[in-house]
């Protein structure tokens, strides 16, 4: 366990310092459901207890010092660099551990604060998101922008020192469970879209702040609708510009994709597969190798893209490929593990009370999610013709159009 012949003497040290870390704190991660791959919870109490180990877990990790390995010293990090936290990540897949959606508000929220943010909010949120005593969640989508999030119809009008906000935001992972968010806006209606927007960071406590959670086909209730009914923001809490948050949202949004398509899901990664053909007594068919085969190639080439990510973080060197490629990668190899996974256990892939049915009858209800969740394939696939291939780009007749004039513009409301 944790060898990795590439590493430099440096790297296997630091290598060797974390896995006697994690081994004296956790066990390894065994086949099938354990606590830490777990997406689905029997009710809001086995939802919440969840949460409190992963929150339990964040704080251990912020109290050691590997919360944040590669952020400043002064936001709570440990001053490292990205190869470091690249291979905690490695080694701490291996064992029954986790941060759960936390890792995921302090993937997106975090560097958007420490980028943009003022003195005053990052001394305000940057340690207690790490220590896990802040949830975070992220308030973009919206039922009527699909796609084009640009096209946000959530307004922001000024109050003197506060914002008033109104609108919908739709599938916000885990913000029933979340503390704090961060929000966009429309704030100059008369603007072309990307530029009246503004971005906040909103306590999720606030009056008129109310999170509904959706419940979907695998019993899970982790998506929401967030509805904002007259909602008083201090101004002090718009992050970034007033009218520039498109900006910030970029980041959060190049973050998200590099987030999702660097991670690879353990519970359905090639080494369970194998073993659940194993198990099954399907390691033998011709079909059934084959899949694996694939499987085994496109998890080798999605860890050498981030170690090629890696490499140019190290060397200072601009991205060898575009974020949009590794997520897209990242959701069509998911989709194929999963779709193998639930073939190799027949009916019980889909019903039964096998040991194995619920983590491959999750991923068969589940499929979409990685297409579909940090911008759908078929956007990142445009974003690729584009700023990768050079491809014209589609049109765009409503770029220059204020946006209360374009076609479904709701600046009235």
């Amino acid at each position: 366990m944790g060898e990795h012949s590439e590493d430099t003497p440096k790297q296997a040290e630091f290598r060797a310092e974390v896995r006697d870390w994690l081994e004296a704190r956790a066990p390894l991660r065994e086949d099938g459901d354990g606590w830490s791959t777990r997406t689905t919870h029997p009710d809001a109490a086995a939802e919440k207890a969840h949460m409190d180990r992963c929150r339990a877990w964040q704080r251990e990790l912020f109290d050691s010092g590997w919360a944040a390995i590669d952020w400043p010293v002064d936001h709570g990090g440990r001053g490292g660099e990205r190869w470091q936290r690249q291979i905690f990540q490695q080694e701490a897949a291996q064992f029954d551990v986790t941060s759960g959606f936390l890792a995921a508000g302090i993937a997106l929220a975090g560097p958007a604060i420490g980028h943009f943010g003022t003195e005053e909010q990052k001394a305000r949120h940057l340690k207690p998101m790490l220590r896990g005593d802040v949830v975070w969640c992220q308030l973009f989508s919206e039922p009527g922008a699909g796609s084009d999030l640009a096209n946000l119809a959530t307004r922001a009008e000024r109050d003197g020192d506060e914002f008033v906000v109104n609108g919908q935001k739709v599938w916000n992972s885990s913000a029933h469970l979340s503390d704090w968010g961060i929000l966009l806006t429309r704030t100059d209606p008369d603007a072309p879209k990307h530029k009246g927007i503004t971005f906040f960071l909103v306590d999720m406590a606030t009056p008129g702040v109310d999170p509904r959670p959706i419940r979907t086909i695998n019993g899970s209730a982790h998506f929401n609708e967030v509805f904002l009914s007259d909602v008083r923001i201090p101004a002090e809490n718009v992050l970034g510009d007033v009218n520039n948050g498109w900006a910030v949202a970029r980041l959060v949004l190049a973050n998200e994709s590099t987030m999702i398509g660097g991670g690879m899901d353990r519970a359905d990664s090639t080494a369970n597969l194998i073993a659940l053909a194993q198990r099954w007594g399907t390691a033998q068919d011709p079909m059934v190798r084959q899949g694996l085969a694939q499987a085994y190639t496109k998890e080798k080439l999605l860890d050498w893209m981030g170690r090629r990510l890696q490499e140019d973080v190290r060397r200072s060197r601009q991205p060898s490929f575009d974020g949009s490629a590794l997520k897209v990668y990242w959701s069509e190899s998911r989709r194929d593990r999963g779709n193998l996974g639930v073939g190799m256990l027949g009916g019980y892939g889909v019903a039964g009370d096998h040991a194995d049915t619920g983590v491959w009858a999750n991923e068969a209800l589940n499929r979409f999610w990685g297409s579909i969740g940090g911008g759908t394939d078929e956007v990142h696939r445009n974003n690729m013709a584009e700023r990768v291939l050079g491809l014209p780009p589609e049109p765009r007749v409503d770029k220059h159009v204020p946006w209360r004039e374009q076609v479904g513009g709701t600046g009235s409301r």
